[in-house]
């Protein structure tokens, strides 16, 4: 069974940012495709952190389910001093900048994992990396991982409770890394045959002000779209982001940003819809 596609309904049921367990998602590449399928998803793009290692199983199940399955990976970019989020969209994922690129990445979060282990022994927790290690499996090691190993050695109760005392924002475990810069991000996707999607611009914790600025200097440092449709923004905020990709030559991109089966207001398919424009990412990637 193959994708058959059918432009004027698909772009309603795509879903261009979700997570597998090859980074800090629930489910397998494969689970995900299912899960996608069933709650009628018709294009879906696999955007993982900083790797690309479920794409492939991912597209062989996509065929099983007459589902459109596109490239996709969401890099982590500092836009100055802040952290940002740059979704990949329909590039080779054999391509070798990319890989290259992707390595470095993993290089630096396997060491930024290092860090928060010691930080969290000098705060009288036991060493928790190799337990954090085996939770993350094939996976992208995070903080997430050491929520849950600190959970299984009884020093907290809860993941959440893990965040707000030792890894949360400014807390021992919140160890900052020198990422690439967004524009480094943009052209290495770019290099790869790629598009570059600003994710969710309201989740940074910034003014609108500061919002603009992002957007600004992520148009003019080559990206091509931003995620204005997701879970948790509001329609005024929606506009905002709508009116400042106009302004900016920019696509719009949307997705549930998917995590795991429990949330269910960031279900697969679940956000508000972008009506049928031309602006639609999509677009241009098919």
């Amino acid at each position: 069974m193959s994708y058959k596609p059918n432009l004027a309904e698909d772009f309603a049921f795509s879903d261009l940012h979700c997570h597998s367990y090859c980074s800090d998602g629930e489910l397998s590449p494969r689970q995900l495709v299912e899960r996608a399928a069933s709650k009628g998803v018709r294009i879906l793009a696999l955007t993982d952190h900083d790797t690309t290692d479920g794409v492939a199983e991912a597209e062989v199940a996509s065929q099983e389910y007459a589902l459109k399955l596109i490239p996709g990976v969401e890099l982590t970019a500092l836009w100055g001093k802040r952290v940002v989020h740059i979704v990949g969209l329909g590039f080779d994922p054999d391509n070798l900048v990319l890989k290259d690129y992707l390595q470095e990445l993993k290089q630096l979060r396997d060491r930024r994992a290092e860090l928060i282990a010691a930080r969290l022994v000098k705060k009288g927790c036991p060493d928790l990396l190799d337990k954090a290690k085996a939770l993350a499996g094939e996976g992208q090691i995070g903080r997430p991982h050491f929520a849950q190993a600190m959970v299984a050695a009884r020093v907290v109760d809860s993941p959440a409770k893990a965040f707000s005392l030792y890894l949360g924002a400014g807390k021992p475990g919140d160890i900052k890394v020198e990422w690439p810069e967004m524009s480094a991000a943009i052209e290495c996707l770019h290099q790869a045959g790629g598009y570059a999607v600003l994710a969710h611009p309201t989740k940074y914790k910034l003014t609108f002000t500061k919002i603009r600025e992002m957007i600004a200097a992520f148009a003019e440092s080559g990206g091509d779209a931003i995620e204005a449709r997701y879970p948790g923004i509001d329609p005024g905020q929606t506009r905002q982001i709508e009116i400042a990709a106009q302004r900016h030559n920019l696509s719009l991109s949307a997705g549930s940003d998917f995590h795991c089966t429990g949330f269910s207001w960031s279900e697969l398919g679940k956000y508000p819809k972008i009506p049928d424009s031309d602006m639609h990412i999509l677009h241009q990637i098919l």
